[in-house]
């Protein structure tokens, strides 16, 4: 199960509660771009869900193809992988678009035993690039949130290492719980000269764990294997994983896949490529984004190779962060569903779905497993024996 981070395929119909009227990350960034080139996933059926400039209808599209709906309160991450995995949230993870409140500042100040800076919404380069040489010179830690559900705290690797960062996120995450019990908590290490500052691929999400099983606990629990390649871990604060893969890009992301492919296994491999989000997304880098969609669809084939008799393929997202919007946050989108596999049918237009949660119903049934509380299972409809 692949997802790809914020490649949402519309807004959906309360979007403009969200304040996301008009966003299609998909469509608006092919449009922007003039087409994008996306053989690969044009034979699967992607240009079959909606109207993308440059990835036209098949009329036979190798993959069983439509679209999801949100049924969760919120558009992040957490929330998006979550409803995926079988569990819908009723009330969104709590924002704080004025900072957060001063006592839960003066809490976290006490646990590191040291002050903080900034405490305000933020753009993550901009903040160091703005607050990095104080950050230097009195070693205090940049504390930032944004329109998602997040509490992050950036050092610079020669001023605070990354071991102690963490440490001061675990501090963070215990006390932020209850009604401040933000999605995540993040670790931002950056390094370099004033400047000159970047930020480095040892970022770390602290998440609260989901409050029931998903899918990924229920396969657990039957013997499966459930593989989390990317920030699948920190998504799921490890829980129902039997094993972990870092990553250091969607390159990187791609690369673990196959090569855990090519290992003998039985179970779910779930991974997350980033970059759409964190690279392109959120910095409204329109042809970064169309560029790395074109270099995921030509690893494609890579993927589709490796695929057994038995294998099944979900290709997705969790939410939107259309980067031809004069918002930088993420946007409350449909995602999209492609679903390919030897022994599956071709072309069936699987529609729009009331849920993510759809795809935990459908692993259940595909493994004979129970337990998923949400959603409607389409594997009747596609399996071809």
């Amino acid at each position: 199960m692949i997802v790809l981070d914020a490649c949402g395929i519309g807004e959906l119909p309360d979007a403009d509660k969200y304040g996301d009227s008009g966003s299609n990350t998909l469509v608006n960034t092919a449009r922007a771009v003039g087409g994008l080139n996306l053989g690969n996933l044009e034979k699967l059926g992607l240009g079959n869900i909606d109207s993308l400039p440059g990835v036209p209808p098949q009329e036979n599209p190798l993959a069983n193809f439509g679209k999801m709906a949100e049924k969760s309160a919120g558009k992040d991450s957490t929330t998006g992988h979550w409803e995926i995995s079988g569990l819908i949230l009723d009330k969104p993870f709590p924002v704080y678009p004025l900072g957060f409140p001063q006592e839960i500042i003066e809490k976290f100040q006490k646990a590191i035993g040291r002050e903080i800076l900034w405490n305000k919404p933020a753009s993550g380069t901009e903040i160091i690039k703005n607050l990095g040489e104080e950050h230097i010179r009195t070693r205090k830690p940049i504390v930032y949130t944004s329109a998602d559900s997040v509490f992050q705290i950036a050092c610079h690797e020669d001023i605070i290492p990354v071991d102690q960062l963490y440490q001061m996120c675990q501090k963070a995450r215990e006390i932020l719980t209850g009604d401040d019990g933000v999605a995540r908590v993040i670790a931002r290490p950056f390094v370099g000269k004033p400047g000159f500052f970047k930020r480095t691929e040892r970022r770390k999400d602290f998440s609260l764990a989901p409050p029931e099983d998903t899918i990924l606990d229920i396969m657990k629990q039957n013997g499966f294997q459930v593989f989390g390649i990317g920030k699948i871990e920190d998504l799921f604060a490890g829980k129902g994983l039997t094993e972990a893969i870092h990553t250091k890009s969607n390159k990187d992301g791609v690369d673990k896949l196959i090569q855990t492919m090519r290992e003998k296994f039985s179970g779910l491999l779930f991974i997350n490529l980033i970059d759409f989000d964190m690279l392109w997304g959120h910095r409204n880098d329109i042809f970064g984004f169309a560029r790395g969609l074109e270099e995921f669809d030509q690893r494609l084939p890579e993927i589709l190779h490796l695929l057994k008799e038995d294998d099944i393929l979900f290709i997705t997202a969790d939410h939107g962060c259309d980067p031809t919007t004069p918002s930088t946050n993420h946007s409350r989108e449909y995602v999209p569903l492609l679903v390919f596999g030897d022994k599956l049918k071709q072309g069936i237009n699987l529609g729009e779905r009331e849920s993510f949660c759809d795809i935990a119903q459908t692993l259940e049934e595909i493994f004979s497993l129970k337990g998923i509380k949400h959603g409607k299972s389409f594997w009747k409809d596609i399996y071809g024996g």
